[in-house]
């Protein structure tokens, strides 16, 4: 469970840090949110790694997660556009992280069953 929660917060400060680089554009004051959200994400990537997580899964989600939040967010705070294709791409990516941390659950219950 604490691997998830570190996974998430990385994914909150990643998502956080990539939005205020976007308003450091026009209000440089915002780019000290973008070096401690960035810094504080890949310390919780780490430490979600260090939990036992497999680089695999926590990558994915990380960039999964991301990239959806991001596109989200971005078009609600900055009037971005979405569209449905957009959505299905992320539909896909999203599809894509399960099926990998599927196989992962698959691929750890056989290595225990070899032991």
């Amino acid at each position: 469970m604490k691997r998830w929660l570190s996974l998430a917060g990385a994914i909150i400060t990643e998502v956080s840090a990539t939005l205020a680089l976007k308003a450091a554009i026009e209000a440089p004051g915002w780019y000290v949110m973008v070096v401690f959200g960035y810094v504080t994400a890949f310390l919780l990537l780490s430490l979600c790694l260090r939990l036992g997580m497999t680089i695999s899964v926590a990558y994915g989600a990380w960039g999964a997660g991301g990239v959806t939040a991001t596109a989200l967010l971005s078009a609600s705070i900055f009037d971005e556009p979405l569209t449905w294709l957009m959505g299905a791409g992320m539909a896909l990516i999203l599809a894509g992280v399960i099926t990998v941390e599927v196989g992962s659950q698959k691929a750890h219950a056989k290595q225990g069953e070899q032991a």
